[in-house]
């Protein structure tokens, strides 16, 4: 024992030495230039201490969502963090359950998208010769006994290579690792700079100096073809190297200092762990403006040892994690809870280095001033859900989330679809941006900028992006505001990389219909009322594709026939869904809408056959996983729900304009058991943590209904009680309490009655202004359905003007 304490003691001094050691490494390396601009931690959430409580990062498991295509992945990031720090297995994204060797730990990832992005500066730790320069090749082993993570910590244990331990964690702007290696002369550390998670177009590997190692990356690809973006890389290691060496291809070069070209390049450096130290601490940071600003990044923060890194980065976590506190319920739907909140909280990420830098979508570098610059945008996805989520969680950095969209349009010409880093990829249909704008100024967090947002969202909303830019915008207007519709037509006009709204013309109608909607509201608000009329109009075009002879809406063709197959669950001309999934995607005219369908009981009739209804009530578990959509990737030929995509994530809240708002609380609650504390317990791809939102939402019992308004429907909570920590500065009372006795134990399951703040609630949606005055939302709890809710006017509202 006595040698243990004092071998405990020896690796203690040792690490302290090593984080002094590179601290005064970092600052003497010659890398930064000038000395790096002060700056402060933009602020964090206010709340109590959560050290006086329980840990709740110890019920958060980041392998949730790692099977069956949820793509997440489970490595180590800071709350919005620009680094995130993971291994990457084999999958296109970066890391799969089932897989059994590690290619590498890289330092880029989103959670949860479809294709593969990112991914770059794959690092892993390795011994003996190089025999390999290819990451499928010398990918190391492992078992998930031996392999752990919590927020902002992974580890693991190899199988291979003497058993060599991998320890992750990050701050804001680096990654850090410890690697223990067994007792040899060739404990390697491989940078491969040439494979990603994307097509790596270019690259460049450089050997600084002993400890110290730089690296450019370029790439592109996401889906489908883009344009291609450079992230810039130092890594700073605690010790100096043994040896060091470079590869192009399959050649090796010991000696060498650099490589530089297409294909498979990067740089191996070795040590010499049989002195009895065999831990290797190593700091990457990230810039996407130049190696000067990944110089500053580390020398900012890459200077604690990683023991205290990781200490930090689990005290952001709990803090964040801290202002959602959830009472009642089992301790398995509070894991579940938990770790879809901490994926909700992953993206955005900050876009700028430590100096303010940062490299805009017109590929020249600004200096950020009065907010944080942001980046990575899955707007199709996030503005249902994560955007609604952030602005009562996180309402700064939604604000600067927000005003960064706005410098995209600023500095590149126009507002995004779905933005990676520096580009545009022109994933996904429709105008997600409008709603997820709008709903930042719904929210309160465009103060000031209220009248620059809304130029920009005019110009979007009214016009087309011209030829030469990379942007497709809202490709199909200039039908669209002639005839009310986006014509389908089967090769979609794909003049730009991307996806087509003429592919989807569909679909894209609903969606411009909508953000048209949204965008009534908050030209009416401002004071542009005759804007706020002609949106309200366009609001209406839902219609123009309800196909009366079908009961269902269906895509047009350019000379205004209706096309594809007249079942709707076999549409055409509708992105990632059918007919029936998309019956559900008029929020801004619920009421228009339940006329079209015939009325308030055939409205409920169908969406009793969308839902299995009756079946639901009987085995809602079976249900959600047998009879509705089950697969990640099952977008077409169906009739049912589909709670593993975007699109019909706001049906279950129709039911609450038919007057049965009782049947939202069955259909979300059957939905939520989808969500489980396994690896495939996440619906669907994640999406940069949309569907982590639903849960999280859901969950407390409010909301968005109306995406892009300030619109919260209610349904039963599935806990207790939640109290929520607001930003004063934003939410004045500080507070938003949802309670709801015997929810968590399932003795109630349906409202009976509400209140908001102390008075008598009959409808069965509240505004962000109800939040902001009263604070707490209490319901009664019954077995049985009451008539709370179903009176004519207790449904959510229509947009303003729409006529519905």
């Amino acid at each position: 024992m006595a040698r243990q304490v004092r071998d405990a003691r020896e690796g203690s001094a040792r690490r302290r030495r090593r984080a002094a050691a590179l601290t005064a490494a970092v600052v003497c390396a010659g890398l930064l230039g000038s000395p790096p601009a002060a700056t402060a931690a933009p602020p964090g959430p206010s709340g109590a201490d959560p050290s006086a409580r329980e840990r709740l990062t110890d019920l958060v498991n980041p392998f949730i969502g790692t099977q069956n295509e949820g793509n997440t992945f489970p490595g180590a990031a800071a709350p919005f963090g620009k680094v995130q720090l993971s291994p990457d297995t084999g999958h296109t994204t970066g890391y799969d359950w089932k897989h059994k060797s590690i290619r590498g730990f890289s330092a880029v990832h989103l959670s949860g998208v479809g294709c593969g992005l990112g991914g770059d500066l794959p690092v892993l730790p390795t011994t003996g010769d190089i025999t390999s320069t290819d990451n499928t090749k010398y990918a190391a082993g492992f078992r998930h006994e031996n392999e752990s993570a919590s927020p902002g910590s992974y580890a693991v244990r190899f199988d291979d290579y003497g058993g060599t331990r991998a320890e992750l964690t990050a701050t804001r702007h680096t990654g850090h690792q410890r690697y223990t290696f067994p007792a040899t002369e060739k404990a390697n550390v491989l940078l491969n700079t040439g494979q990603a998670l994307h097509k790596v177009t270019d690259s460049k590997v450089e050997v600084l100096d002993d400890r110290t190692v730089r690296t450019s990356i370029t790439g592109r690809g996401f889906c489908q073809d883009t344009r291609p973006y450079t992230v810039h890389t130092v890594t700073r290691f605690d010790r100096p190297f043994a040896g060091h060496g470079t590869w192009s291809g399959d050649t090796v070069s010991a000696g060498s200092d650099a490589s530089r070209g297409e294909g498979r390049r990067g740089a191996y450096v070795r040590f010499d762990t049989r002195g009895g130290d065999r831990d290797v601490e190593a700091v990457t940071s990230l810039s996407y403006v130049d190696a000067k600003g990944a110089a500053r990044n580390l020398a900012a923060e890459g200077v604690r040892s990683f023991d205290a890194t990781r200490a930090a980065a689990r005290a952001a976590w709990e803090k964040r994690l801290g202002q959602v506190r959830v009472k009642g319920g089992s301790e398995e739907r509070r894991r579940v809870f938990y770790s879809s909140l901490y994926r909700a909280l992953l993206h955005p990420n900050v876009g700028e280095d430590v100096d303010r830098r940062y490299r805009g979508w017109d590929q020249r570098v600004h200096r950020a001033t009065d907010h944080t610059y942001y980046q990575n945008w899955s707007l199709w996805d996030t503005y249902r859900t994560q955007a609604q989520l952030l602005a009562l969680l996180a309402p700064r950095e939604s604000r600067d989330m927000a005003l960064s969209l706005l410098d995209v349009d600023r500095q590149g010409g126009w507002l995004p679809k779905w933005g990676y880093g520096t580009v545009e990829t022109n994933i996904m249909t429709g105008d997600p941006v409008t709603p997820f704008l709008t709903n930042a100024y719904q929210q309160g967090l465009l103060k000031g900028h209220e009248e620059e947002a809304y130029r920009v969202l005019k110009k979007n909303a009214d016009g087309v992006p011209p030829a030469d830019s990379p942007y497709v915008g809202r490709m199909g207007n200039a039908h669209y505001l002639k005839h009310g519709y986006v014509p389908h037509v089967p090769d979609g006009k794909r003049e730009k990389p991307g996806d087509s709204d003429f592919e989807h013309g569909g679909s894209a109608t609903l969606e411009y219909a909508l953000s048209d909607g949204a965008l009534a509201r908050m030209a009416r608000d401002l004071g542009h009322g005759d804007d706020a009329a002609r949106y309200a109009r366009r609001a209406g075009n839902y219609r123009s594709v309800f196909d009366a002879s079908t009961g269902f809406f269906r895509a047009r063709d350019g000379a205004g026939k209706f096309t594809g197959p007249a079942d709707p669950a076999k549409s055409e001309g509708f992105h990632e869904g059918t007919s029936w999934q998309y019956m559900w995607l008029a929020p801004q005219d619920p009421r228009g809408l339940m006329r079209l369908i015939g009325g308030r009981e055939k409205t409920e009739k169908r969406l009793d056959s969308f839902f299995a209804y009756d079946q639901l009530v009987k085995d809602p578990g079976k249900t959600a996983r047998e009879v509705w959509v089950n697969g990640p990737y099952d977008y077409y030929n169906a009739d049912k729900y589909n709670p593993q995509n975007e699109p019909d994530l706001i049906a279950p809240y129709m039911y609450l304009s038919t007057g049965t708002p009782w049947k939202t609380t069955d259909v979300v609650h059957a939905a939520l058991g989808l969500f489980t504390t396994g690896p495939d317990g996440v619906t669907g791809n994640d999406d940069l943590g949309t569907m982590s939102s639903w849960m999280v939402l859901t969950s407390m019992g409010v909301f968005p209904v109306y995406p892009g308004t300030d619109t919260w429907g209610l349904s039963a909570p599935a806990f207790d009680r939640v109290d929520v920590t607001l930003d004063r500065a934003f939410w004045p009372r500080g507070r938003l309490s949802v309670r709801a006795e015997g929810a968590g134990s399932g003795d109630g399951k349906y409202i009976r009655s509400a209140r908001l703040g102390g008075a008598n609630l009959s409808r069965t949606w509240v505004s962000t202004a109800d939040i902001r005055r009263q604070g707490s939302l209490t319901f009664k709890l019954g077995a049985t359905p009451s008539r709370w809710g179903t009176g004519a006017g207790d449904g959510p509202p229509a947009a303003p003007g729409v006529g519905g």
